[in-house]
């Protein structure tokens, strides 16, 4: 091809190799044994340019080789780099991996659990860590020039998402920031944030897969594919995808035939032939099991597969459901190879442990290549089931879907049982997003020619809606950011409240916000030029239009109060006249379809106000059933009496009256003409206008006569105008109002924050007191109640496992919503100790419900969740796994994971109390110690 260039383009091109082997970027292509792709290049040389960047793209692109590329500039350079991602797993995984390539001197770990090396050149850490180093003002920020912020989309996290946005604000500004993203559908908008905060950003997206997706649906034998086969299975092109006519017909005839019960009318009646119709039909279309699924993938060639399934115990009972079924995945040496890894990373693990953790089953399944992943899974099994499936040791693995969050196992297929997934609160349909990132992992780069992604039949699936699913490629990033008291403390202590308030409006989520009155204010804009317009329309030679057409506005809304006044009484006095109506009373309905004679069969007191009669549940007022002069039995409403009703005769009503006797009807009314047919009812006499006799509205007749706009020819064509101008001035200050509730939210919560903790002496004005000063060392939902505890010396003289298990009630939070039977406690002064914690709590609540600091917004202190309490005492007072996990029914990943967080918070505290005249501190070390053993201690860095 060099041939058909000019001299003159061969001078150029050899200029430009030339010049892109003195960049920093050539060296580290080199570094890949493949060429990287058009949007890395991209993101590496704006990196190099010493811009900011924004990569969005896909699940499994590659987007972390322009992190990589990142920590490739800081050692050229002689800086730091830190690497922050969401999850701990996900921070050993690529800690493994820069030390693979850099070597374990240059590289780093910090997570909650672990602490290697930190002050190496690079270093890995979850992105909490890094927030709590950039409010402590850690040395370790000195040098700092690179910051990756992978999965950056975990700023829409509800729970976590505040940290993303607090580092992203709080980052000096000469590290450069380098975000990594699923692909989201406002990357825009979050790069112009990053724009405005950080300088400099350059926004990278890419929609392609580097592998195509094949989607498909299996039900029964048959796989169908879920879009046409012509259509483009990568999405790269920009042809139109259509769903498979198959399966929609298949979906057609599977949801309409529905069980009648009008075909039991038929009985033995139903054709033998029906029968077996069903029968046939029944045999071709059904939900295949699990081991049926991974055999018939095995058979098609399409293992390596991850199965999802919404649930722990489903992913258990799936392996199981293997196992029984006698699949195996794995040859002999296979197996063998697999025992060795095992047993290689089990050794640290004691004995009588394996047998609780439930060893022997789990290494059976893996032998096979089958495996389970879920956060209920020990640690080092889960991690031990990671590398054998990247190894291609195990080849089927059920999941739930926190393994479709950044971890690197790529499957040549993905499995979805159900398109709905519990969400904590409700059952709810997998969204476009969810969906995008479970199927992501289908299709493994430089392994696999195309990856596919398999939904399960079930009864009542939609092909649509799947379509809608898989042809949604992104989703929109949405700001979870509320500030938090330990928030508002650091920020008060290092910037003033004003600085602080400045810096939370600089925030995605007021970013957001304003964006979203854009709209709203450009209306405004169009409103103020059109009452400009209005307001010379009224102008008037002879006086000030405005203040006369105030005047008549006024004498029209007093005339409009009056009115309404006035019906309301009358309506309170019709309603009271109905209450004293009693059976046997003879009225007259003044107005409305029943309108004459009638006779109350039941006065229709509403509920709580009988006077013995049966009444109904009526909510505007008494409703009497009454049989007319021509004999029909109704019921009727107030609004048939718009007037007092009097009793004008009384009747005796027979006791073997009977409503829906045409004859008893027939006889009543004929002796309630007989009766009352010649009694004509006194007319009703209308009561003098208020509005005669209202000074106020003489005032305004007098003001508005005496006007000199009064008397003008054109009076009521500027009153147009005026009434014109008055509507849409109305309408602009609810818009404005609307404004007015969208901007400096955050801002506002602050304020609410800041002024409750000034209430409770965490704060005097620009200056952070003792108790403030604690509270900035405490990080975590209860940061508030944790630093109220230390205040109060509630933990004072507790036993390491008693503070533990006064602790674990500050970060445990049961799984279901309400547990029925009360949590099992320890006795004594840990006991004690945990009531103060709730009482202090109620206090607490109590004090935000005062300052509107709302949890429903994310802000502010759940109840203590005392759930863990006699676990983290059992564990600490040095009782058996077997006992603990016993008695605490829990999985054991549970177990460790909150045994950590435990250790995590202990540490805080240990940090935070007062070191004289306290045991707290002293007793908090204790208690790490205590808790940090057995399964609890094995590191997850090997």
């Amino acid at each position: 091809m060099t041939e058909d260039l000019t001299p003159a383009e061969a001078y150029a091109a050899a200029r430009a190799r030339n010049a892109e082997r003195a960049t920093a970027l050539h060296p580290f292509r080199e570094m890949y044994d493949f060429d990287l792709d058009p949007f890395q290049i991209e993101a590496c040389k704006a990196l190099e340019a010493g811009k900011g960047v924004l990569v969005a793209a896909p699940t499994g692109s590659g987007k972390t080789i322009v992190g990589e590329f990142a920590v490739h500039l800081a050692l050229t350079q002689g800086r730091k780099c830190f690497y922050t991602t969401p999850i701990k797993a996900l921070s050993n995984q690529k800690y493994a991996d820069l030390v693979k390539r850099y070597g374990a001197d240059k590289v780093g770990l910090l997570t909650g659990d672990n602490s290697v090396n930190g002050d190496a050149p690079i270093v890995v850490m979850t992105t909490e860590v890094l927030r709590n180093m950039l409010y402590a003002g850690s040395q370790a920020l000195s040098g700092l020039g690179y910051v990756v912020m992978d999965e950056v989309h975990y700023l829409s996290d509800r729970f976590r998402g505040a940290v993303w946005e607090e580092v992203i604000i709080h980052l000096p500004e000469s590290v450069t920031l380098v975000s990594l993203s699923a692909t989201v559908s406002n990357a825009e908008e979050f790069g112009d944030w990053l724009d405005t905060v950080r300088g400099d950003t350059e926004v990278i997206v890419s929609e392609s897969r580097p592998v195509p997706l094949w989607q498909h649906v299996l039900a029964g034998r048959r796989m169908y594919d879920l879009f046409e086969e012509e259509t483009d299975h990568g999405g790269r092109g920009a042809s139109r995808r259509e769903v498979n006519p198959d399966l929609l017909r298949l979906a057609r005839t599977e949801n309409t035939r529905t069980y009648n019960p009008r075909e039991r009318r038929r009985g033995k009646m139903v054709r033998e032939a029906d029968r077996e119709r069903e029968r046939r039909q029944r045999s071709r279309i059904w939900t295949p099991g699990r081991p049926e699924v991974i055999d018939r993938l095995d058979a098609e060639g399409l293992l390596p597969a991850i199965t999802f399934i919404f649930s722990r115990a489903g992913c258990e009972a799936a392996v199981q459901q293997c196992l029984y079924a006698g699949l195996r995945l794995n040859d002999d040496e296979a197996r063998q190879r697999v025992r060795e890894i095992v047993e290689e990373r089990t050794a640290s693990i004691p004995a009588e442990d394996l047998h609780v953790l439930g060893y022997y089953e789990w290494l059976e399944a893996l032998e096979r290549g089958i495996a389970a992943h879920h956060a209920g899974m020990l640690p080092t099994f889960k991690e031990v089931v990671e590398e054998l499936f990247v190894r291609g040791l195990v080849k089927a693995v059920f999941a739930t879907e926190t393994l479709a969050l950044g971890i690197n196992m790529p499957a040549r297929s993905v499995v979805l049982e159900k398109l709905v997934k519990w969400n904590g609160e409700q059952h709810a349909d997998v969204t476009p997003g969810e969906y995008t990132q479970l199927t992501g992992r289908a299709g493994r780069r430089g392994i696999d020619v195309e990856g596919h992604a398999v939904v399960l039949w079930q009864r009542g699936l939609d092909p649509g809606h799947l379509a809608g699913l898989a042809g949604t490629r992104t989703y929109p990033l949405r700001s979870s950011f509320r500030p938090s008291y330990n928030m508002a403390v650091n920020l008060v202590d290092q910037f003033g409240r004003h600085r602080s308030r400045e810096l939370l409006e600089t925030s995605f989520a007021q970013f957001q916000a304003d964006r979203s009155v854009v709209g709203i204010s450009r209306q405004v804009q169009k409103n103020e030029e059109g009452l400009e317009g209005y307001r010379e329309g009224m102008t008037c030679h002879l006086g000030d239009f405005e203040e006369y057409a105030r005047l008549r506005r006024d004498l029209k809304d007093r005339e409009t109060e009056l009115a309404r006044q006035g019906a309301a009484q009358r309506r309170a006095q019709a309603a009271g006249s109905l209450e004293k109506l009693k059976p046997g009373d003879v009225i007259h309905v003044p107005t409305g379809k029943f309108a004459g004679l009638a006779l109350v069969l039941d006065p229709g007191i509403p509920a709580g106000r009988t006077n013995g009669h049966r009444g109904f549940e009526h909510h505007d007022g008494p409703r009497p059933l009454v049989l007319t002069a021509e004999r029909q039995v109704k019921r009727l409403a107030s609004i048939d009496f718009p007037i007092p009703v009097e009793a004008l005769e009384r009747m005796r009503i027979p006791k073997s009256f009977n409503p829906r006797s045409p004859q008893s009807r027939r006889d009543l009314a004929s002796a309630l003409r007989s009766k009352a047919g010649h009694i004509n009812p006194e007319r009703h006499r209308k009561d003098r206008s208020a509005a005669a006799d209202d000074r106020e509205i003489a005032r305004l007749r007098t003001a508005i006569r005496a006007h000199p706009c009064h008397g003008c020819d054109e009076r009521e064509d500027h009153a147009r105008w005026a009434e014109r101008y008055h509507r849409l001035q109305r309408d602009t200050r609810q818009l404005e109002r609307r404004i007015e509730g969208r901007t400096n939210t955050i801002a506002r919560t602050f304020d609410r924050i800041v002024a409750l903790l000034t209430e409770l002496d965490y704060l005097r004005g620009d200056e952070v007191t003792d108790n403030g000063k604690r509270l900035a060392r405490l990080y975590g939902e209860l940061d508030l109640l944790a630093s109220e505890c230390l205040r109060d010396r509630v933990w004072e003289g507790l036993t390491p496992p008693e503070l533990a298990a006064c602790v674990s009630a500050l970060v445990y939070e049961s799984r279901q919503a309400d547990d029925a039977v009360a949590p099992k406690l320890p006795t004594g002064n840990a006991k004690a100790a945990l009531g103060e914690m709730v009482r202090i709590w109620g206090r607490l609540d109590a004090l935000e419900e005062e300052f509107k600091i709302n949890q429903a917004e994310g802000v502010g202190q759940r109840e203590p969740d005392l759930g863990f309490a006699w676990a983290a005492y059992q564990w600490a007072s040095d009782k058996g796994l077997d006992q603990v996990l016993r008695e605490a029914e829990m999985p054991a990943g549970d177990f460790v994971r909150w045994c950590k967080q435990v250790i995590d918070v202990l540490g805080q505290i240990a940090a935070a109390a007062p070191k004289e005249d306290s045991t707290v501190a002293k007793n908090a070390r204790k208690a790490v110690d205590s808790l940090l053993r057995g399964v609890v201690a094995y590191s997850s860095v090997g």
